[in-house]
Formats: structure tokens, C-alpha cells, sequence
């Protein structure tokens, strides 16, 4: 069940700028709002839940964890609650807005001295053999730089909802945005590889390796 929570969210995540659009092209506001709901909901109860606290050892993993995956989802549900209260779309365009706030909130409280930057996580995922005293600094400047990045994101969705035009809100929202995350994800990704020359025994860095040295000779020397 949690497994399929998991990736229906993902798929949702990305897909419901457009299911939006297309909603309110049928619907009533109301109606969209409580479809929103009707899934934000259940899973951020489900997320919730992922990693219970089994002792009192691990409550800070725990918090951590509710700090990480719940600020999202309760964006968006309380949105829906106010654009199905309400019956005011303009409620379900800034949900884009409220989304990069909570992730803005999320990176730049990882950024405490006495926290992991979040990009740090995402890094020690990939790095089995452990992260350098430079490499994690590198994913502090890098957890700073998707800060910004969701400063300017959001100021443009902001701007979009403020438009309150369907078409040109879901085109952003739903497709070029996703494309610029992706973007600085490959980018951190490929800076961290040029950066250090810490290439693994993937496929994906064996097909890098090649490519990044000839075009970065003296990096990989360093």
C-alpha cells in the first residue's frame, strides 16, 4: 500500500498541473478542490507513517523525516481545502507557490550547522564508499543554489496565478519547471563528477567518465 501511495504521489506530483487544467475545464472549482483533497490527504497520512519511531533513540530520525516529507502535501491539501471551501480557482493556481515555499522552508532548514544539507542526502544515496570533507561542502553550496532556485520558481509561478490564465499556469507549472529541476539535479550531479573525478563502477558513470575528461582535462588531474 505505502509502495503504491509512493508512486502514485510521484506520478500525481508531476502530472497535476495539467489534471488541473484539464479539471477546471469540466469542473467547478469546488469540484477540483475535492478531488485534491480526496488524495493529499490519505497520502500524507501514508507518508506519515513510512517511518514510525520504534524506540525512543530514533524520535530525531523520525522528526526529521515528518519535517522532510509532510510540509508539501499539507500545502497542497490545505489549498484544496480553500479552493473546495470557497469555490475559487485562484486558490489552486498559488498551489504551485505554497509547493516552492514548503521546499524552500524544507532545504533551508537543513542548512543548520548541526543539520545535513539536503543535497548532502541526495549525494550520500549515490556515494556508497562516503562523502569528502570538499564534497560536502560542495552539496552545502549546491543545497544554497536550490534555495535561490526555488526563490525565482516561485516568483514565477506567483506571477502566473496572479495572470489566472489555465493554459500558460499549466504549461509552466506542468512542463518547463520540471524541466529546469531536472536540470540543476544533472548539473550538481556532473559538477560533483568534474569537481572531484568521483566516478563509481555504474553504467552511468562509466558512459560519463570518458566525456567529462576530455572535456575537463584539468580537472580530472586535480
Amino acid at each position: 500500500m505505502r509502495l503504491a501511495f509512493s508512486i502514485l504521489s510521484g506520478v500525481l506530483m508531476v502530472a497535476y498541473p495539467i489534471a488541473i487544467y484539464f479539471g477546471l475545464t469540466r469542473l467547478s472549482a469546488r469540484g477540483v478542490g475535492l478531488m485534491i483533497a480526496a488524495f493529499v490527504i490519505p497520502s500524507a497520512i501514508v507518508r506519515a507513517t513510512a517511518r514510525g519511531s520504534r524506540s525512543a533513540h530514533d524520535k530525531k530520525e523520525t522528526r526529521e523525516h515528518l519535517l522532510a516529507v509532510l510540509p508539501v502535501p499539507l500545502s497542497i491539501g490545505a489549498l484544496a481545502g480553500l479552493t473546495a471551501w470557497l469555490d475559487d480557482e485562484r486558490f489552486v493556481f498559488a498551489t504551485p507557490v505554497l509547493i516552492n515555499i514548503a521546499l524552500l522552508i524544507t532545504f533551508g532548514a537543513t542548512l543548520r550547522s548541526s543539520a545535513m544539507p539536503m543535497i548532502e542526502r541526495f549525494a550520500r544515496l549515490q556515494e556508497k564508499d562516503g562523502l569528502t570533507d570538499g564534497q560536502v561542502a560542495h552539496c552545502r553550496q549546491f543545497t544554497w543554489i536550490w534555495c535561490a532556485f526555488f526563490i525565482v520558481n516561485g516568483g514565477i509561478a506567483a506571477a502566473l496565478a496572479l495572470r489566472g490564465e489555465a493554459g500558460p499556469w499549466a504549461a509552466y507549472n506542468g512542463g518547463i519547471a520540471y524541466g529546469l529541476i531536472g536540470a540543476l539535479f544533472t548539473l550538481e550531479f556532473i559538477v560533483r563528477r568534474v569537481r572531484f573525478a568521483a566516478y563509481g563502477p555504474g553504467l552511468h558513470d562509466r558512459l560519463l567518465r570518458p566525456i567529462l575528461t576530455r572535456l575537463f582535462p584539468r580537472a580530472s588531474e586535480s
